[in-house]
């Protein structure tokens, strides 16, 4: 997959996940203000919709191709697996953070396996409904999204955060009063959820 890596200066690795249309130099700034000492492992997706950069197809704006999302989705985890060996970091301390498409593909990550212990997702959608999940027992998850999101709808937030919760993940949830842009009240709450994770 195409990404970079850059050094910090404790075990912890932020792996960064854009949204549609953007690139993997996106969420650094993002990831210097909630993790400043961490790792960065930030990918680029590399499938094209009309020229737009994201890490699976989708038939249309809501409607996921569920079959390049398991694809793709075992890609990513296969991907983080070599990067430990290649970079020397730990896959226990690895910590993905997705906005939008990103968000998705590590919230199908979460429906198929207890991947990671700590994940924040910014404006998901529900992922693959055809799943059964996983024990998600000793996951954490951070989920933000925008009261008034058209892409994703609260329903849509409400069902990802009961389907985890259902299945065992430790999940907080926070609405800011927009749409689908990242606010600062969600990076200020993303930064204090995740505090108790970063070593």
């Amino acid at each position: 997959m195409i990404h970079q890596f850059i050094k910090g200066t404790t075990e912890t690795t932020l792996v960064l996940l854009h949204g549609t249309g953007g690139t993997e130099q996106d969420l650094i700034p993002l990831a210097r203000i909630l993790a400043p000492e961490a790792n960065i492992l930030t990918l680029r997706g590399d499938v094209l919709e009309n020229g737009m950069s994201r890490f699976f197809r989708r038939h249309a704006e809501g409607v996921l191709d569920l079959e390049d999302l398991k694809k793709q989705t075992e890609r990513f985890l296969t991907f983080l697996d070599d990067a430990t060996t290649e970079y020397g970091i730990d896959r226990d301390k690895m910590i993905p953070l997705g906005y939008s498409n990103g968000a998705n593909l590590i919230g199908s990550a979460l429906y198929r396996q207890n991947a990671f212990h700590a994940s924040l997702l910014f404006h998901p959608m529900v992922p693959d409904r055809s799943l059964t999940l996983p024990d998600l027992a000793g996951a954490n998850v951070f989920i933000s999204a925008g009261e008034r999101d058209p892409i994703c709808p609260k329903t849509e937030t409400e069902e990802l955060t009961s389907t985890l919760r259902g299945a065992g993940a430790d999940v907080e949830l926070f609405y800011h009063g927009g749409g689908h842009e990242l606010r600062m009240e969600e990076v200020e709450a993303a930064r204090a959820w995740l505090e108790p994770f970063l070593g």
